[in-house]
């Protein structure tokens, strides 16, 4: 089974999408199932991991709706506030629903990242990690000593670092994000999507050799069961089509992969991560 680990559904007038706005011409407008059916079709994608987009419970329950109309939706990673005093009932609540599979950590966006190392942050995440429940965590590549700090407080978090911590592709600087990637690469439950890259290149200029030292690097550290491939559409468009996603994984992957490696990258490790199949969180 091949599974697109990270891609986006959305309609502009549910309103809590502040990050979209109209300036924003190729996102600002409803994405549904609908869209990306004939994308998945030809790249033989059976299923997506739909994550969240905006942080908001009602998000998450919208997208929750969807899936359960969709069947090319796997699961839904979704979103909840960490700091809420009610936080484990809310949990509760949305992991009644069978296709909610993980929680989505947005380090990006908060001014100070340092603020998940305070106590509240810390105490969630290891209801979490006792849980067992999968934690996409979306950092940006100065983050990562953060990110690290955490995982050392935090040791059996299931989580996985969305779009390659969003290095300076379009710069192309490797240093201190190789190194950083290097560490927290050492913690044996977190994974890596190689997703999110091309909204890192230079968008209008980007060419396959900007990628392949980044792909390599993540699965020289991370192995082939680690890994997972995520289109991040629609996203991604604002650099690349779905084709030229997809196309950038397969052409940066080495020659001496197995198939059986690629179907990992593919689909596999996807559905192992997200317990895909194994009941209720």
């Amino acid at each position: 089974m091949r599974i697109d680990a990270h891609q986006h559904y959305w309609k502009i007038k549910r309103g809590d999408y502040g990050w979209i706005t109209p300036d924003i011409t190729k996102l600002y407008r409803d994405f549904l199932p609908n869209d990306l059916v004939s994308h998945l079709h030809k790249h033989q994608i059976d299923q997506t991991i739909l994550v969240q987009a905006a942080p908001t419970i009602e998000e998450t329950l919208f997208l929750l709706e969807l899936s359960n109309q969709t069947e090319s939706i796997a699961g839904v990673v979704g979103w909840l506030d960490l700091e809420a005093a009610n936080l484990k009932n809310q949990f509760e609540k949305l992991r009644s629903h069978p296709k909610l599979v993980g929680i989505r950590l947005m380090i990006q966006d908060l001014e100070d990242a340092g603020t998940v190392l305070q106590s509240n942050y810390i105490d969630a995440l290891k209801y979490f990690a006792l849980e067992d429940v999968p934690i996409d965590l979306l950092v940006v590549h100065h983050q990562l000593p953060i990110l690290n700090q955490l995982l050392e407080k935090v040791p059996g978090l299931r989580g996985v670092i969305d779009h390659i911590a969003k290095p300076s592709i379009s710069s192309h600087e490797m240093e201190p994000w190789k190194t950083e990637m290097s560490h927290i690469a050492k913690h044996d439950h977190i994974y890596c999507k190689l997703s999110g890259m091309v909204t890192e290149a230079d968008h209008s200029a980007w060419e396959q050799k900007d990628f392949d030292p980044y792909v390599h690097h993540i699965l020289n550290e991370f192995g082939t069961d680690r890994v997972m491939f995520g289109s991040d559409w629609p996203v991604c468009l604002l650099a690349a089509s779905y084709d030229e996603v997809v196309n950038v994984l397969e052409n940066a992957l080495p020659d001496t992969l197995m198939i059986d490696e690629k179907e990992k990258i593919f689909g596999s490790n996807a559905r192992r991560f997200y317990k895909l199949g194994d009941g209720e969180l």
